[in-house]
């Protein structure tokens, strides 16, 4: 019979998030891994993307996510004022592909995609895709909350991209 030791955890680092411990918060929301994904839009001067970890499911009935632009982006006016845009969420192969989205990055500059029913640059093969209208937008501190009313969505088999405490990984079973 094997007994289980309990697990120590390692020493907490307690604080109260505040203007000079900006770091220490980041810190700590970084423990927690998101996959990552690229959100695009269609403008007047062409594609856009955007490589996004703050993504997050919402509602089965009505079919909704969200996703976060922080207003500091450049392209926060863009994307909250889209009527519609696309989530790519990203397999583990495509790490590549969330760098190009990244500021100074390639973007859509000699990558394959298409435009859907609404316009909005689709990428193939990405791990999933959902294709939405813009629902409502909520403001939250330097972040606004976009909500989106999934139109289609799409997937496919393999493992995911994560991102966690800085840095791209793989979900282990």
């Amino acid at each position: 019979m094997t007994i289980m030791q309990p697990i120590r955890p390692m020493p907490e680092h307690r604080f109260v998030p505040d203007a000079g411990n900006t770091r220490a918060l980041r810190s700590a929301l970084g423990a927690f891994t998101t996959g990552v994904t690229v959100v695009t839009a269609l403008t007047d001067a062409g594609p856009i993307g955007m490589t996004v970890n703050s993504f997050a499911s919402v509602s089965l009935d009505p079919p909704l996510v969200l996703w976060s632009p922080a207003k500091s982006s450049g392209r926060h006016g863009v994307f909250t004022g889209a009527a519609h845009f696309a989530v790519h969420v990203l397999g583990l192969e495509e790490d590549g592909l969330s760098a190009r989205f990244t500021r100074g990055g390639l973007g859509f500059e000699g990558l394959d995609w298409q435009a859907n029913a609404e316009g909005v640059p689709v990428i193939s093969g990405t791990l999933a895709r959902f294709e939405c209208a813009t629902a409502s937008l909520h403001d939250a501190g330097d972040h606004t909350i976009v909500l989106g009313r999934v139109l289609r969505a799409a997937h496919r088999e393999g493992d995911p991209l994560c991102f966690s405490r800085g840095a791209f990984g793989r979900f282990s079973r």
